[in-house]
């Protein structure tokens, strides 16, 4: 089978990597031998092993030997405008790409189901840790009721060094960018946007309708300070950016924020650029998936799964997908009871004493005037209200959306 690259960075650079070392391996797997036909990329690779490179779509798009393309572009223009006309001509697509799963995913999928072929997608939201696959195969029989988890390496990788190290946000995020681990523009990790992306197709593949991640409630890392962490400690937990997704009789929720985790949550320990996903059905009580989450080789090898899986069921559609969404399938997270965490400053009053409330102090000059409280269960409307009402005399410094055990 001859395949097609669409973008040869870190992660199409990686597929092209693999083929060319596991050749046997591939062929061993897939049952016939697989070779890059073509490269599509706008820059020249003058030093690379494969002399297959073009800059003109229609190179790829009008091989007749072509079978399946991997497009590790990103973004949505051209992937999207790209992997619809390939879908269209009769060529399965692979990709790494979340933000085109998870904006027009509905559409590809139908388009590949219409035309006998396949839209894989394994690495958009694991990079390497499989998690879409067992969804559809190994945990089908299950009712899955809840899918929650570190879904983003950046933002974990920034969080275990103001853990561990003491770094301020600002000194982790440069230490990211230094290391390779967060881009120039760090907003769509840091912000939450990649993992918020995640969140929505998970949603969408485990609970079978379409959930836009525009809709979700997003919140990323970048107003954690190490006042927060401080305290999160002293309450004998870690601060980690969560994407969670529950089923409801009628709807899903989903959201996206920075969570206390006690330090006896599974997902506490994972450190640095790992990401773990917890998965919770009926039957099955929790399976976690861990591993790296992002990185050339392990997004690579995800991507090059779904190219032998797609070469082992060519002529043969795999049913994967969901329906369309719907208005009001989305719940409102706010109605979901929890704990929260608030931060305040005293204002010469004495700290706030609740039924329920765990009231944190910090030793230290420095934190002299100010203290904490985590809630007991209850609405973020509830909690709100007590910001609004009896809280409203201290001024508040943070807020943390959800306190776990």
């Amino acid at each position: 089978m001859k395949i097609g690259i669409m973008g040869f960075g870190v992660v199409g650079g990686g597929v092209g990597e693999l083929i060319a070392t596991n050749a046997e391996s591939i062929k061993r797997r897939s049952g016939e031998e697989i070779t890059v036909a073509k490269i599509l990329d706008l820059r020249d690779f003058p030093d690379s092993i494969y002399k297959c490179f073009t800059k003109d779509f229609e190179d790829i798009l009008n091989d007749p030997e072509i079978g399946v393309v991997a497009e590790v572009m990103g973004g949505t223009n051209p992937a999207y405008d790209f992997t619809k006309r390939l879908l269209q001509a009769g060529k399965s697509v692979v990709t790494s790409n979340k933000e085109l799963v998870a904006k027009h995913g509905t559409e590809l999928l139908r388009l590949a189901e219409e035309n006998n072929v396949n839209y894989l997608f394994e690495a958009s939201v694991g990079g390497g840790i499989p998690i879409i696959r067992p969804l559809y195969t190994s945990l089908a029989a299950n009712e899955l009721t809840d899918i929650y988890g570190i879904l983003n390496g950046t933002t974990n990788y920034i969080l275990t060094q103001m853990i561990k190290n003491g770094a301020s946000f600002e000194e982790a995020l440069k230490g990211a960018q230094e290391n390779g681990y967060a881009e120039k523009d760090p907003t769509a990790d840091v912000e939450g946007f990649d993992t918020c992306r995640k969140t929505a197709i998970l949603a969408s593949l485990a609970f079978g309708k379409y959930v836009n991640s525009d809709e979700i409630p997003c919140e990323g890392i970048s107003g954690i300070t190490l006042e927060d962490v401080a305290y999160a400690a002293k309450f004998d937990s870690v601060i980690k950016l969560l994407g969670m997704t529950s089923r409801a009789e009628n709807g899903v929720y989903a959201m996206v924020c920075p969570a206390i985790l006690k330090s006896s949550h599974p997902l506490a320990g994972i450190d640095d650029v790992f990401n773990g996903i917890m998965v919770r059905g009926e039957g099955l009580g929790d399976v976690m998936f861990y591993g790296r989450g992002a990185g050339a080789l392990p997004t690579a090898s995800a991507v090059l799964s779904d190219i032998i899986d797609t070469v082992k069921h060519k002529q043969k559609h795999i049913r994967l997908g969901w329906s369309e969404g719907e208005d009001g399938y989305l719940l409102d997270s706010k109605t979901l009871p929890g704990r929260f965490y608030a931060r305040f400053k005293r204002n010469g009053e004495e700290p706030f004493s609740g039924d329920g409330f765990d009231v944190i102090t910090l030793d230290g000059a420095e934190y002299a005037d100010e203290f904490a409280v985590v809630s007991p269960s209850m609405t973020e409307y509830d909690f709100e209200a007590l910001l609004d009402g009896p809280l409203a005399k201290y001024e508040l410094l943070n807020k943390i959306r959800l306190v776990a055990e």
